[in-house]
């Protein structure tokens, strides 16, 4: 009976010293980033080429939509016109959008909306990284035309 139990607790011994220097496996993963998809995000403006563009009090957030099913349908508002239209997607990240109807309020900020406009139906490409969305026109699809951030779409 001494003998039987010296051997076990020889190979206990033996078990808990082979697993002794080993840490989990999930304590040395990275976790991953993740990027927000393209189609279903509310897309808030934050850049239109060069110049960083902010929401005055009491207006209303510029933004773009793309619908998330297979109408490809694209909508927005550019300040205080609301636009539609479609968009399509092809390979290597091409994006483009159809002539967008919008509509034609008097606005103190239609300079802004002409050129948000514009850009939209100029973009060739996109690129998205986590939670920013970039819109490429041209020259060759490299130029940044606008940028948005993903944002809450209001209630």
């Amino acid at each position: 009976m001494r003998i039987s139990s010296f051997f076990a607790s020889v190979i206990t011994a033996a078990l808990l010293g082979s697993c002794a220097g080993r840490e989990p496996a999930e304590t040395t993963q990275t976790p991953t980033a993740t990027t927000t998809p393209l189609r279903g995000t509310y897309w808030v403006l934050e850049q239109l080429g060069d110049s960083a563009v902010t929401t005055p009090e009491n207006s209303q957030e510029i933004y773009l939509t793309l619908a998330a099913d297979s109408s490809n349908r694209a909508e927005g508002q550019a300040g205080c016109n609301r636009f539609r239209g479609r968009f399509t997607l092809a390979a290597n990240d091409q994006l483009s959008f159809s002539p967008l109807m919008s509509t034609k309020m008097a606005c103190p900020r239609v300079s802004l909306e002409t050129r948000y406009l514009n850009a939209l139906e100029t973009t060739t490409r996109y690129q998205l990284e986590g939670d920013t969305l970039r819109l490429l026109g041209a020259p060759a699809g490299t130029q940044v035309v606008a940028q948005f951030h993903a944002g809450e779409a209001p209630e």
